[in-house]
């Protein structure tokens, strides 16, 4: 667990509380070296002020590249890159005049209300696209402007996209209930990532995301190369492609209308500045250059000539600093590809000009972008509601103990209309039965929206759909964007047969902040654990206890973190879990942020039942193909299963006839984290998988 004196941070890569900039830099006390992709974070990378990690972006490089052999070297990228940096120099105007490029916003968040952290207010995530602006074209009047003779107008410009992927109106801000506290490094990129990128051909794909290492600022994919001759390039996958950033680190406190969520120094938006600089190929201005040479190989680590020659990277606003004093110039602290605080940013220069030019005619999707017309606007009605499904959580954490036996099933209504949206009228079918009306009133201006919860009564999953009838009482105008398909699951935990269940918790090195306890359906705290002791920097003893739990009861195992981030990062790999003695998996976590609840029920009735569903198993597992749902000798076939993606949204479903009916083809899913739910006699397994 990472562990300094704040009690919530954010992170050019993580960022603190609602803090002033003094106290910012004087309680930030760092106990651990921070990790990142699974390695230790660049020496560069860390602020020795304050231990946050200003930019990921180099430790996000060699993830990619470990994961892609394929992809692209620096030196193979940069010799592809050098002439066509020197033609858009000689020809300024190859460009074609200004670039404007489509951006969607991706909010993610874990179900909390608009304005309540990490669900950014839309004013927040609109100043963050007009600092950029300030920033690339150099505006005057703006912090982004500056009097540098090498100073430069980018001729890149940024607007939300007024197109959904569908062709449909959007503000472009995409608000993602993700069901889940924080994010690892790994999680963003194998879940959250290509569970909501919009086509990054048409798309800048920008996400606000709680970091669970709250260390980091945040990160970008570099560009590739369209292809090298004779070389066989793989320019990174296309469902990861963006820039992301701590929503806390996500806008501009010059224009807080009161609702922002930042704080000092990393509050004036130049992470985002910074990170979509490498998106569109910048380097960092000190690059490797330690020798501080200005002639040879070893010269313009950044290949940038017009950034003067830096030892290292610099940090808060040193003015004056000569890190290489034998090289001419100082340090250009100023530089947005610098590490300085975001008040002390204000410069591109000419030459990374030409590497953005460049990057942008010619580099893997970027030069798709570069032609994309989603930041256009279409026509628009005056009655025009949208309803999109809310992620169900139930899919992803399970349901609660005592929530009977009626879900609320939560829609999202959007006014895509230029009227004021007072009222909607809408259908909904559970399990393709007949349309029930379920009518909305309330004030919604433009792009707003309001979650609507429709009360429904299931005891399986079953397919929903709602639709749009009428906004404001009278037939609503655009029908492209009235109707949503998923979904209900019945709001009771899962069941198993066993009163038996072994608990197995591994602290990692700062056992201190732990603490646990599993609670009956009536309250009563049954066991509990905490007060342990920090063993860094060995791991401690794996924790094992045996528990005896009475039938026909619902049990809520919760446990809890005092700093906020679970068994994270670079303090070993701590877990916990809840299983039977055979091994089936009840409850099981690690990375949590502050507090993590699983809910189930024990029911020893039935127990053929129970045992077939605890002794199923799939394989293989990760399933490039075929997946099999394997089934112990002489049991009886489960009823059916339903198959999930990381989003909660079903994927597969399917009644089970015969032992044909257990074996799943995989090849129309996308890579990425799966759940399949295996139902017998009203009592379910689940059971995580990977598609490769």
């Amino acid at each position: 667990m990472k562990k300094t004196t704040l009690l919530t941070t954010l992170g050019c890569c993580v960022i603190a509380g609602m803090f002033s900039v003094n106290t910012f830099a004087q309680e930030v006390q760092r106990k651990k070296e921070s990790k990142l992709f699974g390695k230790p974070a660049l020496s560069t990378s860390v602020n020795p002020k304050n231990g946050f990690v200003r930019c990921a972006t180099d430790e996000y490089e060699a993830y990619l590249r470990a994961n892609n052999p394929k992809r692209s070297t620096t030196e193979a990228f940069e010799a592809w890159l050098a002439p066509l940096v020197e033609q858009a120099k000689a020809n300024r105007s190859e460009v074609g005049g200004v670039i404007t490029i489509p951006v969607v916003v991706h909010v993610i968040h874990s179900g909390q209300a608009l304005g309540v952290a990490p669900n950014i207010t839309d004013a927040q995530v609109i100043s963050q696209i007009t600092v950029m602006n300030n920033d690339y074209r150099r505006l005057a009047g703006t912090p982004g402007f500056n009097s540098n003779p090498v100073g430069a107008d980018t001729m890149i410009q940024f607007a939300l996209a007024k197109q959904d992927p569908n062709g449909n109106p959007t503000n472009g801000i995409h608000r993602v209930n993700m069901c889940k506290e924080a994010w690892s490094e790994d999680d963003i990129e194998g879940i959250l990532k290509p569970g909501t990128i919009w086509n990054p051909t048409q798309y800048l794909n920008m996400w606000s995301v709680n970091f669970l290492d709250d260390t980091l600022l945040g990160y970008a994919q570099f560009p590739s190369n369209s292809g090298l001759g004779g070389l066989d390039t793989d320019g990174g996958p296309a469902t990861t492609d963006g820039v992301v950033s701590n929503y806390s680190t996500f806008g501009s406190s010059d224009y807080n209308d009161g609702t922002f969520m930042l704080a000092a120094p990393y509050d004036k938006g130049r992470t985002m500045t910074h990170e979509v600089g490498h998106w569109l190929g910048l380097r960092h201005i000190w690059g490797d250059n330690s020798s501080c040479t200005v002639n040879g190989t070893d010269s313009f680590k950044d290949y940038c000539p017009d950034t003067p020659a830096a030892s290292d990277a610099n940090f808060e606003c040193p003015v004056g600093t000569d890190s290489c004093p034998s090289s001419p110039g100082l340090d250009m602290i100023e530089n947005y590809m610098d590490y300085t605080d975001d008040a002390c940013m204000n410069i591109f220069t000419n030459n990374q000009k030409a590497r953005i030019t460049a990057v942008m005619n010619n580099a893997l999707r970027r030069a798709e972008l570069k032609l994309s017309t989603k930041d256009q606007p279409i026509a628009l009605f005056a009655n025009d509601a949208e309803v999109i499904l809310d992620t169900d959580c139930t899919a992803i954490l399970g349901a609660a103990c005592g929530s009977g036996s009626q879900t609320m099933r939560k829609v999202l209504l959007y006014n895509r209309g230029t009227s004021t949206l007072t009222s909607a009228g809408l259908n909904y079918t559970v399990n393709g039965g007949a349309a029930t009306p379920f009518n909305w009133t309330g004030s919604l201006a433009p792009n707003a929206y309001a979650v609507v919860s429709i009360p429904v009564t299931v005891t399986a999953t079953v397919p929903f759909t709602v639709t749009v009838v009428t906004a404001n009482g009278v037939t609503d105008q655009r029908s492209s964007n009235n109707s949503a398909t998923g979904t209900v699951m019945p709001s009771t935990p899962e069941n198993y047969g066993s009163n038996q269940v072994v608990f197995k918790l591994q602290l990692d090195r700062w056992g201190s902040e732990t603490s646990w306890n599993l609670k009956n359906g009536a309250g009563t705290i049954l066991y509990q654990g905490g007060g342990y002791t920090d063993s860094n920097p060995s791991m401690p003893a794996l924790i094992t206890q045996n528990w005896t739990l009475a039938s026909n009861d619902c049990y809520t195992f919760s446990i809890f973190d005092d700093y906020g981030d679970g068994f994270c990062c670079d303090y070993g790999n701590g877990y916990y879990r809840i299983e039977t003695p055979t091994g089936t998996i009840i409850a099981s976590g690690g990375q949590f942020g502050e507090s993590e609840s699983k809910a189930f029920r024990i029911n020893a009735l039935g127990t053929n039942d129970f045992t077939m569903l605890n002794a199923l198993s799939v394989y293989p597992n990760p399933a490039r193909e075929i997946l099999n749902i394997v089934v112990p000798d002489g049991a009886d076939l489960p009823d059916s299963y339903v198959v999930y993606n990381s989003l909660g949204q079903i994927v597969l479903q399917r009644n089970v006839l015969a032992t044909a009916d257990l074996t799943i083809n995989t090849n129309g899913l996308s890579n990425g984290v799966y759940f399949i739910k295996v139902a017998k006699s009203g009592s379910v397994k689940t059971i995580k998988f990977i598609k490769s």
